[in-house]
């Protein structure tokens, strides 16, 4: 306890060359985390998505409405079908007039050009088998075109996965640069120290007894650096949370941004103290036994 309370008292006591280590390993602790949280965020922006993937059936044009409801409800009894929606051609063209912008070319028209299409919502998303039942409404002779689209998911997904092991390599390099630093903060505060490391171990100091304070100090900067961090991750994402929460309404959705939580700060905090007392445990390890009194 006496050599914990000591090496806070040493971080405090010199505060610019403590801010400068503990500033490099914020940032390296707060890079890979701060990435991971955004993947995080994606990936379970992108499981929303994949939750209701929906498809279009455009019907021929020679059906009509009560043979479209007809249909919209036998496709909506199957099992491997969550819900059917009928949207009416003279809905969709008085939609198409309101928001194309075309609404006066659209008076020259004989007839409504649009057919009946039905809005299909796989049951189970895209971990169903969509395109089989694509393909049997399509073989319909109601069918005029399945409009399906799930490969931008796909490609999303991988590209969320690359991010993931992108971001896996990232934690790796940086952890170690992590120690790296904290490796040559302790050289030199060992170097600082020699006088009194050959002093202790003339009156019989053991190297364990040596190595202690210089542990605790690694884990000192360690534990801040995670500390600074995870508030560094916070603001950053309180900035873009605005933001973020106005692009999500112009979708009509919901959605917020998830910061870190309690397990993952956890993680954080203490990834940084035992990274730190590594990085500690190496220098000193290195160093002090080449340091005897003569």
């Amino acid at each position: 306890a006496q050599e914990c309370s000591g090496a806070f008292s040493r971080v405090l006591h010199q505060p610019f060359g403590s801010f400068m280590t503990i500033a490099v390993i914020a940032i390296a602790l707060a890079l890979p985390s701060g990435l991971r949280v955004m993947v995080n965020n994606a990936r379970a922006l992108s499981g929303s998505w994949e939750a209701a993937i929906d498809f279009t059936v455009y019907l021929e044009m020679s059906v009509d409405d009560e043979s479209a409801r007809t249909l919209a409800r036998n496709i909506e009894a199957r099992d491997d079908v969550s819900q059917v929606a009928l949207i009416n051609r003279t809905d969709a063209l008085a939609d198409f007039r309101a928001y194309s912008g075309f609404g006066e070319a659209l008076n020259v028209l004989e007839e409504n050009p649009l057919p009946h299409a039905l809005v299909v919502r796989p049951d189970g998303g895209t971990q169903g088998n969509v395109a089989a039942l694509a393909r049997e409404l399509d073989a319909m002779d109601e069918t005029a075109l399945v409009q399906l689209d799930t490969e931008w998911v796909e490609r999303l997904r991988s590209i969320l996965e690359l991010a993931r092991r992108l971001v896996d390599i990232a934690t790796v390099l940086l952890s170690l640069a992590v120690v790296v630093v904290i490796g040559n903060t302790i050289r030199l505060e060992i170097n600082n120290r020699r006088n009194e490391i050959e002093v202790i171990k003339l009156v019989g100091g053991s190297n364990g007894y040596v190595r202690r304070p210089f542990l605790y100090l690694g884990f000192c900067h360690g534990l801040a650096g995670g500390i600074v961090a995870a508030v560094t991750i916070g603001i950053g994402l309180s900035l873009i949370s605005s933001p973020a929460r106005s692009l999500a309404q112009l979708y009509n959705s919901g959605y917020r941004l998830v910061g870190l939580s309690f397990e993952q700060t956890a993680l954080l905090l203490g990834s940084g103290a035992v990274l730190g007392w590594a990085g500690a445990a190496i220098a000193t390890a290195r160093h002090l036994h080449r340091i005897e009194p003569t």
